[in-house]
């Protein structure tokens, strides 16, 4: 039989290899070498073998005939075998390949051996592969090496018991009485050890924490020895004493001392010493501090330690290491909400992130100047966001912009800064601005009749100045804007600016150029032949142009716009004395008061956790249609607003009595274009004899959102409504977030035409578990959300157990929906947040 190659052979060899092929070619005729090996069980050269093949396995390789080759060398007697064996299990088995089990017993005859190496080694491996099987066969014999004298195999069997307290929890009440003895031990890996496993044991229950609690003294103590002890070679890293041990104090400590005031009380000087007297020049003292931080702001630290704490961050945005500043960053975003006026000291350091190069950075930074925006500091912030939002890279335009819209809309000092920001933004952004933004500024210049001639001239100015059609939402606005106000736009009259000397020419012009250019969308093709249709009634001169500019429009490929200039048509032609009724002046937008429904004016909110406030939380202002009636202002308000939002509903004052609405409708519906009568509960909206108006199918309605027949463009096709309703679709799952080993799984089942239920089911799929998972979600204004009680707040490791959630969503408006979330959970003592937005619904849950 030939001698194997030694493994320094196999590595020289590999090295040598030119192409990925002849690596593959190399690997596979050695794999086939170390198989023949294995079958005439050669037991000279099995360690051998069996330590190629894990090579190969860190190669990337697959190596799992190795598994049993490795067991063989653990029940050898020669040390050398075991280790390659021990380390083989570690590799190649974990706690899901039932083939693990096998050495259990060799785990547990090496942990009786005399020898304090072989001891390690089975300690080791224990740790790293223990299943909850293991764990309970093993358990006793972990807690008796927990005893032993010697520290070397007294801090492995404290790890050992970390990994048997996570796999089994109602074991840790074996351990409780052996740790309070190890945090007194000389031997600082056995104080390191013992930490961690207080730690994991903390955290897995209250009771057991608050058992600990009286611990916080000793713990204190242990903590400042460390810091006033002289040099110590042994332990000393850059100057400074064991800071790992540091690291895991402070993090008990937060543990301990959270939603606690006594325990909390005793903890303050402490950290006040180590926030002070460590060194921040090494990114040993850095760590240290950051540890600090956390752990002042979790617990209920003094207000001037607090203040203490967030000057430690500033100091970090100031370091070189990018790493440094990104997670200075991410602390400040979280205590910005616990205290705003320390934070808002180093506001202008955290606008000068806004330059780095980093991604990281510039995302963290952009967030944390939004949360740090206020009545006082308005007008500075938002000038270098604008100026960020300039310059800064398309992925970041979206969001930007968006948040400059809530900041301005619940900050503005007067209504004219306001219209500018919103304009500046339009044309910045362009058509990164997301298409809730343009009824969103379309309510703030209707809301306000003495900024109506303002507006048109900035927004008429903008679009002569950008002369690029092709950025939609700044046209749709401006559309919109002289289709209302052109005439006041004409007269010339602008409080506090030069007026603009403009024709009435020359604002048809603009809109006939509109409709007529390639670049422009069908959405915002109708916005401009409805504001031709509007200025046709306030320009009478002009009648029979804005008449010839709609007719244009009738053989048009776009059926929406063909279906809008078929019916405006007759409007001119068979209606001429409805016309001027119909197209009169919008009712001013009243968006709903903060007192109305208790929320702010931001956009979107994150909604609390589910299980806090498990009742239906509303984003926006949507209103049951059960309870209001649907006047002829708000069938005039679809009329414009096209992008698919909900418009605002109507001053009380302008609501009409249901017969007298009714009867309008009807008048509307008298314009011969083929639309139906009024249908029963069709597209989910009721009818008028249940107190509610029926919208017009035809002139009022939204085109996108009814169906039409091909045959006849101007006629609605209630029958394909009804039948979209009628046909359930089966339920359908979406992955909708999936990042580091936890994944967020959507099922979706319409209850009802405008209401969605969402089944969420979040896994674990990492070695570790997942604790305090808590779900948040926020959604337009126009959607209603409610969230109910999750299944529970906890994500075994590798998949064992699943959370799920069931939410709710309400879709009056059929508008496209959008979700953003943000998942909290922990792992292994650290709180892990992320945030994302699911825009992949499902187009069917919604026909």
């Amino acid at each position: 039989m030939p001698v194997p190659n030694r493994l320094r052979d196999l590595i020289r060899n590999i090295r040598s290899c030119k192409t990925a092929a002849d690596e593959r070619a190399l690997i596979q005729k050695e794999c086939a070498d170390i198989r023949n090996g294995f079958r005439e069980e050669d037991n000279v050269f099995r360690c051998r073998n069996v330590a190629k093949v894990l090579y190969i396995y860190m190669l990337g390789y697959p190596a799992h005939f190795g598994q049993l080759e490795a067991l063989k060398l653990i029940v050898s007697g020669r040390f050398t075998d075991k280790r390659i064996g021990y380390l083989g299990a570690m590799l190649l088995l974990d706690e899901h390949r039932e083939v693990h089990l096998l050495m259990t017993n060799s785990l547990k005859n090496d942990m009786d051996n005399p020898s304090q190496y072989v001891q390690s080694l089975a300690l080791c491996t224990l740790g790293n592969v223990c299943s909850t099987e293991m764990a309970r066969d093993l358990a006793s014999d972990v807690e008796r090496l927990m005893k032993n004298s010697n520290g070397y195999i007294k801090k492995k069997a404290v790890l050992c018991a970390c990994r048997i307290v996570r796999k089994v929890p109602e074991m840790m009440e074996n351990f409780i009485p052996l740790t309070k003895p190890l945090l007194a031990d000389k031997n600082h890996g056995v104080m390191l050890g013992a930490v961690s496993l207080v730690t994991e044991m903390c955290m897995k229950s209250s009771k057991v924490r608050d058992n600990f609690k009286k611990l916080v003294p000793s713990l204190v103590r242990i903590l400042k020895n460390l810091i006033m002890a002289g040099y110590s070679p042994e332990h000393d890293v850059s100057g400074i004493s064991d800071p790992f041990l540091q690291v895991r104090i402070i993090r008990l400590l937060r543990i301990l001392g959270r939603n606690d005031g006594e325990s909390s009380e005793v903890m303050n000087d402490i950290l006040a010493q180590v926030a002070t007297n460590t060194e921040t020049n090494k990114n040993v003292g850095n760590a240290i501090l950051y540890e600090t931080v956390l752990t002042i702001m979790d617990i209920k630290s003094e207000s001037g330690l607090r203040v203490l704490a967030v000057n430690i961050l500033g100091r970090f945005l100031l370091n070189n290491d990018k790493n440094i500043r990104y997670v200075a960053l991410n602390s400040l975003l979280k205590t910005v909400h616990t205290d705003m006026t320390a934070v808002q000291r180093h506001r202008t350091t955290v606008l000068d992130c806004l330059k780095d190069p980093d991604t990281s950075i510039l995302r963290r930074a952009m967030e944390l100047c939004f949360s740090l925006i206020n009545s006082q500091n308005v007008r500075g912030t938002m000038r270098e966001l604008l100026s960020f939002l300039s310059r800064c890279n398309v992925e970041f335009k979206s969001d930007c912009s968006s948040g400059i819209f809530v900041a301005a809309e619940k900050f503005a000092p007067n209504t004219k800064w306001h219209i500018d920001t919103m304009v500046k933004v339009l044309i910045t952004a362009g058509n990164y601005v997301r298409d809730d933004s343009v009824p969103t500024l379309i309510h703030l210049l209707s809301a306000n009749d003495k900024m109506h001639v303002y507006a048109a001239q900035k927004l008429y100015q903008a679009l002569i100045e950008i002369n690029d059609l092709s950025v939609h939402p700044i046209t749709q606005v401006a559309s919109w804007c002289l289709g209302e106000y052109g005439d006041e736009l004409i007269s010339g009259h602008c409080e506090g600016e030069e007026p603009l000397q403009v024709t009435e020419a020359e604002i048809l012009d603009i809109l006939r150029r509109i409709l007529e250019s390639s670049l422009t969308n069908h959405v915002t093709k109708s916005y401009a032949i409805n504001a031709v249709m509007k200025l046709s009634a306030r320009f009478p001169s002009h009648k029979g142009e804005s008449q010839h500019i709609v007719s244009l429009h009738m053989d048009s490929h776009n059926m929406e716009v063909q279906q809008r200039s078929v019916e405006y048509t007759q409007l001119f032609v068979k209606h001429e004395a409805l016309r001027p009724g119909v197209l009169e002046r919008m009712p001013q937008f009243e968006r709903p008061s903060k007192a109305e429904n208790g929320e702010g004016n931001n956009e979107e909110e994150t909604v609390v956790p589910a299980p806090v406030q498990p009742e239906l939380q509303t984003i926006g202002s949507p209103t049951p249609a059960t309870n209001t009636q649907q006047s002829n202002v708000d069938l005039l308000l679809d009329l414009v607003d096209l992008g698919g939002t909900a418009s605002a509903p109507a001053p009380q004052s302008m609501q009409m009595p249901p017969m007298a609405a009714q009867n309008n409708i009807n008048s509307l519906f008298d314009l011969g274009l083929g639309a139906p009568a009024i249908a029963p509960e069709m597209n989910g909206v009721p009818n008028a004899t249940n107190g509610q108006l029926q919208m017009p199918a035809g002139l009022m309605g939204d085109p996108m959102a009814m169906g039409t027949d091909s045959l006849n463009p101007g006629m609605a096709a209630p029958n394909l409504i009804m039948n979209n309703l009628t046909q359930k679709p089966a339920a359908q799952s979406v992955t909708a977030f999936d990042k580091a080993g936890l994944k967020v799984l959507f099922t979706f089942n319409r209850e009802a035409p405008t209401v969605l239920s969402v089944e969420l089911t979040a896994t674990n799929s990492t070695m570790n578990d997942f604790g305090d998972f808590i779900f948040q979600a926020a959604v337009p204004k126009s959607f209603q959300l409610q969230m109910m009680p999750p299944s529970g707040n906890s994500l075994g490791a590798n998949g064992t157990n699943s959370v799920t959630q069931i939410i709710r969503l309400n879709n009056p408006n059929k508008a496209q929906p959008r979700l953003r979330m943000r998942i909290s959970y922990t792992c292994q003592g650290q709180t892990i947040q992320e945030m994302g937005e699911f825009n992949n619904f499902p187009a069917a849950v919604w026909q």
